[in-house]
């Protein structure tokens, strides 16, 4: 076993029918750009019934049909805010948290202890978060994901990876192993996975690999490391 394998992150997708919210960071095999992907898929109508929408620098999720709406409070929220020099992508309410957390000078660790994994049991779907810090032509990229300890919900694990960017390598965090009932969640350590140095590229390997009937929306964003400039794909299916 190579530890230090990249696995083709096409390939890793195209084999799980539900990965459930996925965060992807990395660098570019250039080693010119930061990479940060995230997508969501759904199971029920009302999961399903979402779009991503870009504010500013920041991404929102809010419903397609507002009609359409069962419960708002685990599907709509923001997966990505920037903050000066840093970049928060999570799978819930709590990039606000971070972001509160940040702005009083505290770190993303302290944020994510007063956060836990989801109360939707029986799944107790788990919260994964990641953020980039920016400094010196270069980044530095965490990792989180709080999980329930037991089949009951009855106390939270928590497990932080921080990563040097190295050129031309993406870690991978999500929510669920594949589909279940309940779901099973994730294991083990963010899997090492390729990142390509096109942003359409990329985008479309993992669009394409998504599984159909579940898949919602992707955004993906690079960043030049020289000049800062950002460059955005974001693909919804509810609006084709």
């Amino acid at each position: 076993m190579n530890i230090y394998e990249i696995n083709d992150l096409g390939q890793v997708l195209a084999g799980n029918t539900y990965a459930g919210r996925g965060i992807v960071i990395g660098k570019t095999p250039d080693g010119k750009k930061a990479a940060v992907a995230y997508f969501i898929m759904g199971r029920s109508e009302n999961s399903r019934n979402r779009i991503f929408e870009e504010v500013g620098e920041d991404v929102i999720i809010k419903p397609f049909d507002y009609s359409k709406v069962e419960d708002p409070s685990l599907i709509i929220y923001a997966p990505l805010r920037r903050l000066g020099n840093q970049l928060i992508v999570t799978n819930g309410d709590q990039t606000d948290t971070i972001y509160d957390f940040l702005k009083e000078g505290k770190s993303f660790t302290e944020a994510l202890q007063t956060r836990e994994f989801e109360p939707d049991a029986p799944n107790f779907t788990p919260r994964i978060s990641g953020i980039l810090t920016f400094a010196d032509g270069d980044f530095s990229y965490e990792m989180s994901i709080l999980k329930s300890a037991d089949a009951q919900g009855s106390a939270c694990s928590r497990y932080h990876f921080a990563y040097p960017a190295l050129a031309g390598t993406a870690h991978f965090l999500h929510t669920y192993v594949c589909d279940g009932n309940p779901i099973p969640t994730f294991q083990g350590e963010p899997e090492r996975v390729s990142v390509l140095d096109d942003i359409d590229a990329w985008c479309d390997q993992i669009w394409t690999n998504l599984n159909e009937q579940n898949k919602i929306s992707l955004y993906v964003r690079y960043i030049d490391l020289e000049t800062g400039a950002c460059e955005n794909r974001m693909i919804n299916k509810n609006q084709k």
